[in-house]
């Protein structure tokens, strides 16, 4: 089946609130985290056996771009983002970072998923400054590199805590300071927030949203929440019932800083009620097959 895509283009917003007084300043736009998917199929399974989760996926992403992935449970959303993780390889196809094709995971990209998998015996700074350490910095080095990056979360006071005495949105807090402090150029997040509850989801939402306009990574970012995708992204990416395949690249032109109050807007609404439509429309030819 032929690949169905409306490739629309957005370009991010580079008014950020960056002081103190909230004073919009124009923000350059960064020249590393570009992404380029082309006809990206991924098949798992033996022979006889074997089972196309992705196919033909392209997709574009310009570098500092927030793009969300949405789609009916099981179309390939993780699949694709483990790809460009560089933990599952492409069946067919490739994936470029900055031009460079994609074979294995690498310090240009940080990753956070559903669930912190923190080190337990390690304290919060300890954790943080694990990746520094790992790529040859000194103790003294990693240490204040996960400092800076703590207090990037809030989580500055907590660092000689251990893991286990944090809320769920703290220790995803520090998952994902550990994922930027290496500086990656690209943010991979995998539904980070959907184990918690509403009030701590939109807490973090708003957290990461700042720290996007500061940091100015790339991110891709996999959830099954429309007004969560709508509150973050710059584009959002709808794909099909399983094999996985974009049908829709949906602009998000609310302008930014966003605050929650956005979710009543009729621009908000519009985007939402589409979603919602194709979504629907995926999950019940899905389960029309599955009977």
């Amino acid at each position: 089946m032929a690949l169905m895509s409306r490739h629309v283009r957005l370009t991010p917003n580079v008014m950020q609130r960056r002081s103190a007084a909230d004073t919009a300043i124009d923000v350059p736009v960064p020249s590393r985290g570009s992404i380029a998917i082309k006809e990206l199929s991924i098949v798992f399974g033996p022979a006889r056996k074997e089972f196309l989760a992705v196919d033909r996926v392209s997709l574009e992403i310009k570098p500092g771009e927030f793009v969300c992935i949405i789609g009916p449970s099981g179309c390939g959303k993780s699949t694709v983002l483990n790809a460009v993780a560089g933990f599952e390889r492409p069946t067919e196809g490739t994936i470029t970072l900055d031009g460079r094709v994609i074979t294995k995971p690498g310090a240009d990209r940080g990753i956070v998923f559903q669930q912190p998998s923190l080190f337990p015996w390690k304290s919060v700074r300890a954790n943080v400054a694990h990746g520094p350490r790992m790529a040859g910095r000194s103790d003294r080095e990693a240490n204040s590199l996960a400092g800076q990056f703590l207090e990037m979360v809030g989580l500055a006071r907590f660092a000689d805590s251990y893991p286990k005495t944090l809320s769920g949105g703290m220790q995803q807090r520090v998952a994902i300071a550990r994922a930027l402090v290496n500086r990656p150029s690209v943010l991979l997040m995998d539904e980070p927030f959907g184990a918690l509850d509403a009030q701590t989801r939109l807490m973090m939402q708003e957290m990461l949203l700042r720290i996007c306009a500061d940091i100015r990574a790339t991110v891709i970012f996999v959830t099954h929440d429309i007004d969560e995708a709508i509150f973050l992204g710059d584009r959002i990416m709808v794909m099909s019932a399983s094999p996985g395949r974009v049908i829709l690249d949906i602009p998000v032109t609310i302008g930014r800083p966003r605050s929650a109050d956005i979710s009543l807007d009729q621009p908000f609404l519009s985007i939402k009620k589409k979603c919602l439509e194709i979504i629907r429309r995926e999950s019940l030819l899905a389960f029309e097959r599955q009977s």
